[in-house]
């Protein structure tokens, strides 16, 4: 094996976890699944604000009609309709008490960069003050759980949020079929690095794949058989859930595609079709724990909205404020939670966006509290100088 070839084996190799114990029994039934939507999305069409005719002045292309009309949104409360989309995926859970949504929900980093805001969020960290990017909020959450919970990372590298000294793996299970190195390749790297101080974690990254790839393959030659397709969303999810069923308490995934600048639809078209795939893998995922399902909890978040008004070219542009999504099988849902205001120009967010009125640290550090029993120290550490939030989901 030459240099080039090693230095791809590595990258393509998870990261060790909890050497010894990766694969032990978690010491709690509790579970997180945290879900990344990067792009972000255009929460307005998800929540359509049903009871505010601005909303419909302002999308005159795209805007989702009121419930009861053609294509029309699915009702959630007075207030709110959901859309059209997620009718047999999202709302069935959401009328079972299984799903709810916050809206106005983000972080106030104002600059409207994918990259800051993400970064921002991943971090988890106070505003204003250094930031550490050695230190993602989910990485710290598994530290103040003093490693009883395992965590994995469901993507191609390690993401921000799970950067810190509790070492996690990651694997895309998307190419969990396409192995970066083989068998014998694998022997080579363990033995370069035996009596090292890399040893044990470079051994236990093998371990991690192996066993991922084991759990799988029955599932993968199913698929084969019945010419299931192993792309997109929903089938991922399928195998998320597999493993977060079993193996580990704390996991997260990231979405792409939700930078509709142009041409994004209404009840059809490309965002409706984000959605629809977004909508059936979180479904499949819920479907696929089967009795866990009650002890879990999934948060769907964004970097941020995306402008109340539609653009020239029948799209929108970066925003503010969003709208986080909060399903699992023991939540109290089936509600529209958190502060909110009626959408009108007057309670626009510098007069183009839904305004932040429940900060994204306060409402996470709410919901983890509840999810994990965390104590005041653990919580701090987790959201440095957070207030939480309770807003009775969890």
């Amino acid at each position: 094996m030459n240099r080039r070839d090693l230095l791809k084996a590595l990258a393509a190799a998870p990261l060790l976890s909890h050497a010894g114990s990766l694969l032990a029994a978690p010491a709690t039934d509790a579970k997180l699944l945290f879900v990344f939507l990067r792009g972000g999305y255009d929460a307005n069409n998800l929540l359509v604000p049903v009871g505010s005719d601005f909303y419909y002045a302002s999308r005159p292309n795209i805007a989702i009609a009121k419930p009861g009309e053609e294509n029309g949104a699915l009702p959630l409360t007075a207030e709110w309709a959901l859309h059209p989309a997620l009718r047999e995926t999202i709302y069935p859970l959401f009328n079972g008490g299984e799903a709810a949504f916050i809206p106005f929900a983000g972080t106030t980093d104002l600059t409207r960069s994918h990259f800051e805001t993400q970064d921002s969020i991943e971090l988890g960290q106070e505003l204003g003050g250094r930031r550490d990017f050695g230190s993602g909020f989910l990485n710290r959450l598994a530290q103040s759980l003093n490693g009883s919970k395992h965590a994995i990372s469901f993507t191609d590298q390690l993401p921000l949020i799970f950067q810190g000294s509790m070492q996690v793996p990651n694997m895309a299970l998307r190419s969990v079929g396409k192995a970066g190195i083989d068998a014998r390749q694998s022997q080579v790297i363990a033995a370069m690095y035996r009596g090292t101080p890399l040893q044990q974690p470079v051994s236990a990254g093998f371990a991690v794949r192996a066993d991922v790839t084991k759990e799988l393959t029955g599932e993968m030659q199913a698929a084969n058989r019945n010419a299931i397709s192993t792309r997109g969303f929903e089938l991922e999810a399928q195998r998320i859930a597999r493993l977060m069923k079993d193996k580990y308490n704390i996991g997260f995934v990231d979405v792409g595609g939700w930078d509709t600048h142009v041409g994004q639809g209404g009840a059809n078209g490309y965002l409706a079709g984000r959605f629809d795939e977004l909508g059936r893998g979180l479904a499949a995922f819920s479907q696929e724990m089967g009795g866990a399902w009650r002890n879990t909890v999934v948060v769907v978040v964004s970097e941020f909205g995306r402008t109340f008004r539609e653009n020239g070219n029948r799209g929108t542009d970066h925003g503010h404020g969003s709208v986080f999504w909060v399903l699992g099988g023991g939540i109290q849902g089936k509600q529209v939670a958190g502060e909110q205001v009626a959408m009108s120009q007057a309670t626009l967010f510098q007069n183009r966006d839904m305004p932040v009125l429940n900060e994204y640290r306060a409402v996470l550090g709410g919901l983890l509290r509840r999810t994990f029993g965390l104590t005041p120290a653990q919580l701090d550490h987790v959201f440095a100088g957070v207030k939480p939030v309770e807003l009775g989901l969890v």
